[in-house]
């Protein structure tokens, strides 16, 4: 992941937006969105992927179904019914998060 403690803390939640506006997303599918998106300044590699989906899946914010395609089976991941709660929760902590930062690093100093 580039730019790596800064995103580290976003990342469930950059997932959890995602899934929210795209219904079901598989891996692979995620880490390209986050690249097209931020076009190429976020890549997001599959070790930080992986262990973030699990630990939402077990946290009950995420279910998981199982699809054949092209003869492979695929994991889809979507948001539950709290999952989807969280993710509200979440992106007005962030947004509140990101205020205070621009506040912060806008500060002019008088004296």
């Amino acid at each position: 992941m580039k730019s790596s403690q800064l995103y580290k803390g976003s990342l469930n939640t950059i997932i959890m937006k995602l899934l929210e506006e795209n219904d079901k997303m598989y891996g692979y599918e995620i880490t390209q969105k986050v690249k097209a998106i931020t076009l190429g300044e976020l890549i997001i590699t599959e070790g930080a992927l992986y262990p973030a989906l699990h630990k939402l899946e077990a946290e009950g914010l995420l279910d998981v179904e199982i699809e054949r395609v092209d003869n492979r089976l695929r994991k889809y991941y979507k948001l539950t019914e709290s999952g989807r709660k969280e993710t509200a929760n979440r992106l007005v902590e962030l947004e509140n998060f990101i205020r205070n930062m621009q506040s912060l690093v806008n500060l002019k100093l008088e004296f």
